[in-house]
Parts: C-alpha cells; sequence; structure tokens
C-alpha cells in the first residue's frame, strides 16, 4: 500500500510539474503562437490599382507603419482596413481593386512586426498603430468606414470605442483573443497568463457607430459563436450575415463586399 501511494504521488508531481512547464513554455512563446506574421509582399506597382499610393504612418515611439492608399470618388466614403493575422495586407490586393473600382477609398497596411512595417508585434503596438492609421485617414478630410477582419476586428473595434466614423464592420471577429484561447486550451489559465487580450466584448459596449457583423458557420479559427455574441453587445447593432457552411476565410468569395457596400450605404446617407 504505501508503494501504492508512493507511486501515486511521484504520478501526480510529474503531472503537476509537466503542466507548469506546458504553461511556460506557452507563456514565453505565447506571441510567436499568437501571430502568423511571417509572408510575401505584393509590390504596389503589380497590384492593378491605379491611383493607388504606398504611405508611411507615424506610429507610437517614433516608428512607423507601412500602407496603401487610395482617395474616394465623390460622395463615397474611405475604407479604413484592419488585416486578419496571417502575412502582409499587400496579400489582399483582389479586395483593394473592388473597392476602388466602385469608387470607394481604402487604407490598409501592416501593424509593427507584420511584413512590410518594422518593430515588435504586442497588442499595444497593434492598437497604437491602428489609431495613428485612422488618425491619418481621417486628416484627408473625407467620410470614414472601418473594417477589421480576423485579428483586425479587435483593433477596428478598438478605434471605433475610441473615434468617430460612420460605421463598423466586423468579419470574422472573435468575442475576444482571450476567449478564443480558453475555447482552444480548456486546461490552461490562459485568463491568467495571456498578454495580448483584445477584449473586443468590453470595447464594443462603447462604440456608437452602427455595427454590422458577418461570419461563417464552418469557421474552425474563431467559431461562429464568437461573432454572435459581439453582435449581442453591439449598442447600435445594424446587421449581421452568418452564412452556412463558411469557413474563416470564406466570406469575400461568397458575396461579403454586395452586404458590406449595402451597410456603408445606410451608415452613410
Amino acid at each position: 500500500m504505501r508503494l501504492f501511494r508512493r507511486i501515486l504521488v511521484v504520478l501526480a508531481t510529474l503531472l503537476v510539474v509537466a503542466y507548469l512547464a506546458v504553461i511556460g513554455y506557452m507563456y514565453v512563446n505565447q506571441r510567436a503562437l499568437q501571430y502568423a506574421a511571417n509572408g510575401e509582399v505584393t509590390a504596389l506597382a503589380k497590384a492593378g490599382l491605379a491611383g493607388a499610393e504606398e504611405v508611411t504612418i507615424p506610429t507610437g515611439n517614433g516608428q512607423t507603419v507601412t500602407g496603401w492608399y487610395a482617395p474616394p470618388a465623390a460622395g463615397r466614403p474611405l475604407i479604413v482596413y484592419f488585416k486578419g493575422n496571417s502575412g502582409s495586407f499587400t496579400g489582399e490586393d483582389e479586395r483593394y481593386r473592388q473597392w476602388v473600382a466602385d469608387g470607394y477609398g481604402f487604407l490598409a497596411f501592416d501593424y509593427r512586426g507584420f511584413p512590410t512595417s518594422p518593430g515588435e508585434i504586442s497588442e499595444v503596438a497593434i492598437l497604437e498603430d491602428s489609431l495613428a492609421a485612422f488618425d491619418w485617414a481621417q486628416a484627408t478630410g473625407v467620410e470614414l468606414v472601418l473594417w477589421g477582419r480576423s485579428l483586425g476586428s479587435g483593433p477596428a473595434t478598438y478605434v471605433a470605442s475610441r473615434r468617430d466614423a460612420k460605421a463598423l464592420l466586423l468579419e470574422t471577429p472573435f468575442l475576444s483573443a482571450v476567449s478564443v484561447a480558453a475555447e482552444r486550451y480548456p486546461l490552461l489559465p490562459v485568463g491568467w497568463v495571456m498578454l495580448d487580450q483584445f477584449r473586443s466584448d468590453e470595447w464594443i459596449t462603447e462604440v456608437e457607430e452602427p455595427v454590422f457583423v458577418a461570419h461563417g458557420t464552418a469557421d474552425t479559427t474563431i467559431g461562429v459563436s464568437n461573432g454572435e455574441r459581439l453582435y449581442a453587445l453591439a449598442p447600435n447593432a445594424n446587421g449581421i450575415w452568418i452564412e452556412p457552411d463558411a469557413g474563416h476565410s470564406d466570406l469575400w468569395a461568397r458575396g461579403i463586399w454586395e452586404r458590406a457596400e449595402q451597410f456603408f450605404e445606410r451608415a452613410t446617407r
């Protein structure tokens, strides 16, 4: 019996040590696990965006971020686009061409630490960069609408809670980054150790702009309930589109732009 107890104590100790080691590893490496910042860069000259220009925007601590800007046609707003987690904003040139073709202006950019913008990634840096980009766009004097995709739904919501735009569109948003992490790692105390939590669930309650949410039921990266729950918290909820069987990267091909344009037209009348 004593031997059996000793074995149980040893096993329990090994489990605790292993558990703490996993927590320690994830804490030290969490930003490498959270962000997918590597990717190819598309040159603006090859993007087929006549009238667009590359811009450098000053941000926190004397650093800068790189983006593309195109002014809108008369009477149209400018879309400030907050990219998702993977690669560079330059890889989404199909969207920008469509926006420009329909008369919309746009400003899209890489957060610090992503391919075209030097620096280190953190939530603080991403939020600073996003506010700086909005302020730069606002200085052009045109109406602004915000579009946040995936990771970008966090900074887009944050900016909307602290600045005045005409509309906020959230594509495959999370309720918060920490809630997604908790869903993926239910046995780990992510709420205690996660540095970059992106609390959209708190920021959305301060958003006065009309809010539109788009999500797919087959999204395995950020489950559709995230978008539904975030939308339920919006003080000025103005539309939600849940696309059956759509995954995390399917909504553009499935017609989000048609719905987004209708939303923006309602919001800017």
